[in-house]
């Protein structure tokens, strides 16, 4: 199968500054993939150069066997929705969607008007008088109606109330049900990735530092706790991801392959997304 998303030694740099290093990826399609980290880390640039809006300075990425932004064939498989969720304030509703129908050829005008209709969005309404939730309902039905075979989000709900980000996630998850496409979620909110996402990837410091299926990262790394000592000294496969020593013990997230627990004279403890995302956020801010 195609990797709806590959990278080999991707990188982007503003002058001196990285924004992405060295960044090695195969995502396998069909999947919904939550991209988390910190500010700065490189999320809005890999997404960037997903949708061939920027180029990189160094290796290589594909999109769906083809290099972002190739031509308007392959622009047309992938639905982008920005930060902020942008609209254009002065455009009604409907104007939205004959924009929507006039710059994509596979544009599906009874899915763009059901939704509309099933929102409650009024078509004469100017996209600057809707509220945050309104407008990145709007921003999602132009992506959709787009029919794609990528969704890509960065950072769709961040600016949204619980409600309406819950409003929002849950139409995602359905047009992608619907559509049959991946999906790529960048988030802050590691809620919103463990509801939605099936593989994660975390960037720090402009690297990924971890990629793969929720399922078996979480099954391959373990909280182990005890004394220091005991902790110091592992055997073989195990490697620390981040450690917490105190004056009542220590801790230590590893990651392994083995399927069995890993015994010792230590504690042993399952984690979970949260605790396997700060892991790895931490030990790339004490590398830098």
């Amino acid at each position: 199968m195609t990797p709806v998303l590959e990278a080999e030694g991707l990188g982007k740099r503003y002058g001196r500054r990285r924004a992405l290093t060295d960044c090695d990826l195969s995502i396998p399609p069909g999947r919904v993939i939550g991209l988390v980290g910190p500010n700065g880390a490189g999320k809005s640039t890999l997404l960037q150069l997903a949708c061939g809006l920027i180029k990189p300075t160094s290796g290589t990425i594909t999109v769906l066997g083809q290099r972002p932004g190739t031509d308007a064939a392959q622009l047309a498989k992938v639905g982008f929705v920005a930060q902020d969720t942008p609209v254009y304030a002065a455009l009604s509703v409907a104007d939205h969607l004959r924009m929507g129908a006039h710059l994509n050829p596979g544009w599906d005008g009874q899915l763009a008007q059901r939704r509309i209709a099933q929102i409650g969005l009024d078509p004469k309404q100017r996209a600057g008088r809707l509220s945050g939730g309104q407008r990145a309902q709007l921003a999602l039905t132009v992506a959709v109606a787009k029919r794609p075979d990528l969704l890509i989000f960065d950072e769709p709900a961040a600016a949204l109330d619980p409600l309406a980000r819950r409003g929002f996630l849950e139409n995602l998850m359905e047009f992608i049900a619907d559509l049959g496409a991946s999906a790529i979620l960048s988030s802050h909110a590691l809620s919103d990735v463990q509801r939605v996402c099936d593989y994660l990837i975390v960037l720090a410091d402009s690297r990924v530092q971890v990629a793969g299926e929720v399922t078996q990262l979480l099954e391959r790394h373990r909280r182990l706790s005890g004394s220091r000592n005991e902790l110091e000294v592992l055997p073989p496969g195990f490697e620390v991801v981040h450690a917490d020593h105190t004056v009542n013990g220590s801790s230590v997230v590893v990651r392994t392959n083995r399927a069995a627990a890993p015994s010792g004279p230590w504690q042993w403890a399952e984690i979970d997304l949260e605790a396997l995302v700060l892991a790895y956020m931490t030990r790339a801010e004490a590398q830098r």
